[in-house]
């Protein structure tokens, strides 16, 4: 019998729980003649700001050890022509779209929201939470700040709505807690973590900003953590993601919790990671007789 890989996220049902994680994957349409788009659960594209935003200056990507160190900055093309150019491409590719947005304040994510209100096909919003505000702070480090977010975004829409919390929090658990409350209804864990990388020939950081954000196999084990404990104690619905580059490792992260993952520098490495990955995950189901994805969320025998 085929299994059931089907998965809801916020009320958002996908054919499976591979997404492909924010900035990884360009818009979505840039890398559809290079993989099986439509094979993909749904897709996540890079930060939306409400300005175009040119980003860090390079060098902005540096190797490192199990992973990879960048510095983009949520460099983007703006809500305007975002809406614009590349939704009309994006809604050819027959795949749930998540757009994620991002702002220096309350005032500016719902500036962005405000742009892609009223917008067919967009199948939910995530608020990257992960951006500095105004006082050089990340946003989920402030309560107050991700309250006002959460909730004026709920407000003004009625589609699935997705916080993503950031690595750098002393009780991520909790922090999520304030998210679920405030009416996101669904989390993505965990976004890079901050690191940093020296050219002993130069003595110079490898970055122009001198630190940036890890992503890659040396972050899994710290970000499937973060998925066991909020799952643990919120019992929420879960987007997890860091490192992931098999099928194997997916299955690790529907076991703490997760009911659906992010593919994101697998990518970079493979364009058709994500898809690959979507197949093992059900040849995994298959030769252990598991009949659902909802089978394994969460049961991780601890």
């Amino acid at each position: 019998m085929k299994p059931n890989c089907s998965t809801t996220i916020a009320g958002l049902k996908l054919k499976n729980p591979v997404l492909v994680s924010s900035g990884t994957f360009g818009y979505g349409d840039e890398i559809s003649d290079l993989c099986d788009v439509a094979s993909l659960g749904a897709i996540v594209t890079k930060t939306i700001t409400i300005r175009p935003k040119a980003g860090n200056p390079p060098p902005r990507i540096a190797e490192a050890a199990s992973g990879v160190l960048n510095t983009i900055g949520l460099q983007n093309v703006g809500a305007a022509k975002f809406v614009g150019d590349k939704l009309p491409l994006l809604r050819k590719l027959n795949v749930p779209l998540i757009v994620s947005i991002a702002g220096h304040s309350e005032k500016e994510y719902l500036s962005v929201i405000e742009a892609l209100s009223g917008e067919k096909g967009i199948a939910a919003i995530e608020l990257n939470l992960s951006c500095p505000n105004l006082q050089e702070k990340i946003v989920c480090h402030d309560e107050k700040l991700i309250r006002e977010v959460i909730k004026g975004a709920r407000k003004r829409i009625n589609i699935p709505l997705i916080a993503k919390l950031s690595p750098q929090l002393t009780d991520i658990a909790a922090t999520a807690l304030i998210a679920l409350q405030a009416g996101a209804q669904a989390l993505s864990l965990v976004n890079t973590f901050p690191a940093m990388a020296i050219d002993v020939r130069t003595w110079k950081p490898k970055l122009s900003t001198v630190t940036g954000g890890l992503s890659g196999p040396a972050i899994k084990p710290l970000a499937l953590r973060a998925v066991w404990e909020v799952y643990r104690r919120q019992r929420c619905q879960i987007i997890g993601g860091g490192g992931i580059n098999s099928g194997e490792d997916a299955i690790e992260f529907l076991l703490a919790g997760a009911a659906a993952v992010s593919v994101g520098t697998a990518s970079f490495i493979d364009p058709n990671a994500a898809p690959r990955i979507a197949r093992e995950i059900e040849e995994y189901m298959k030769r252990y007789k598991i009949k659902s994805i909802a089978d394994m969320v969460g049961m991780v025998k601890s």
